[in-house]
């Protein structure tokens, strides 16, 4: 026996969008000349085996060009040994939506994974193209839960799904005791007093404690198939679409390592926009070091959210049970549906 004769054949295999029409798929291996087949199609369900779109040996890395960029994008790597995998794109490649991803293809503690494609999480949807919203339609998502206020919503509405099939849920998450309107109309007028780590983390927690209610009709959603694929959201996709990550992940199994590191993506995605807000501040001479707390995804913040979870309520399936509503029946039903 050999020493990776029992270990994965490949192992952190990812897709990245290089050009409008190219993404780069690129995976880890401890075989050497494993020859791997990679194939496509633009669902999970309707990826084509008849021939492989790239077959590759002793590499680990390639190119594939020539996708329709108006298209989602699925692809299965399948080893000359037997094993296979269907990765995706974490971030949609949407023109409005710039935190808009898949929660697919993390591992849970038990060796399974996170479907593609079933389930996402995005900041608001108010500035999606047409060309967005036709790239939706043909994702065929069935549910949009919205967690911004009531003001949020109004100044900014939702375009996705408008008119189309589907449901919209409008489930406010007023969290920080003043709406986030008037939170960013203090930070334009310089006023940073009152943005400490402190009140930060206070608004993970009373995500948790006040809010199960909300938590619990997005489980509903999750454990009925005419619901998915989902798509919940915030304002940045970042604090209150992060809350409803994790417990989604860990009801899953995922680990909390992974939680955080999902929770952390937000920093990379929303970065050319909050570069661009920091502009506009600096015009105003307000130091961006005071304000930037308000515009990421504090690792802090995650982390206090998971130990309270662990502390107040023994753990997030324990809250999910005793609080959000949420029976053994549906997280039954949700790990069939969002594992494999």
């Amino acid at each position: 026996m050999t020493l990776f004769e029992n270990a994965p054949h490949f192992f952190d295999a990812s897709v990245e969008r290089v050009a409008k029409a190219t993404v780069r798929i690129s995976w880890k291996t401890h075989f050497k000349d494993l020859q791997v087949s990679i194939y496509h199609g633009n669902s999970p369900e309707a990826i084509q085996h008849n021939a492989p779109r790239y077959r590759i040996k002793g590499e680990t890395t390639v190119e594939i060009s020539g996708l329709n960029s108006d298209m989602p994008h699925y692809f299965e790597i399948v080893s000359d040994k037997g094993s296979a995998r269907v990765i995706s794109e974490r971030r949609l490649p949407l023109q409005g939506a710039v935190n808009f991803r898949d929660l697919g293809g993390y591992a849970t503690t038990a060796g399974q994974r996170v479907r593609w494609g079933k389930v996402f999480r995005s900041d608001h949807l108010s500035n999606l193209t047409e060309r967005d919203i036709d790239f939706l339609k043909r994702m065929k998502i069935h549910c949009v839960c919205d967690f911004r206020t009531s003001t949020e919503a109004q100044r900014r509405p939702d375009r996705f799904p408008g008119d189309g099939p589907g449901e919209h849920l409008h489930l406010p998450i007023d969290n920080l005791k003043s709406d986030p309107t008037d939170l960013f109309q203090k930070l334009e007028r310089g006023d940073t007093s009152w943005l400490t780590k402190e009140f930060l983390i206070e608004g993970y927690i009373l995500n948790i404690d006040e809010f199960a209610p909300v938590w619990g009709e997005v489980f509903k959603r999750l454990a009925d198939p005419g619901h998915l694929p989902l798509v919940f959201h915030c304002t940045g996709g970042k604090d209150r679409a992060g809350t409803c990550a994790a417990l989604i992940l860990l009801s899953l199994g995922v680990s909390e390592k992974a939680v955080i590191y999902d929770h952390g993506l937000s920093n990379i995605y929303i970065r050319d926009v909050v570069n661009g807000l920091y502009a506009k501040f600096d015009a105003a001479g307000i130091d961006r070091e005071k304000i930037s707390p308000y515009f990421s995804a504090p690792r802090y913040c995650i982390e206090a959210l998971l130990a309270h979870l662990r502390e107040k309520y023994g753990s997030p399936i324990e809250y999910l049970k005793s609080k959000a509503g949420v029976t053994e029946e549906m997280l039954k039903k949700i790990r069939g549906q969002l594992l494999e």
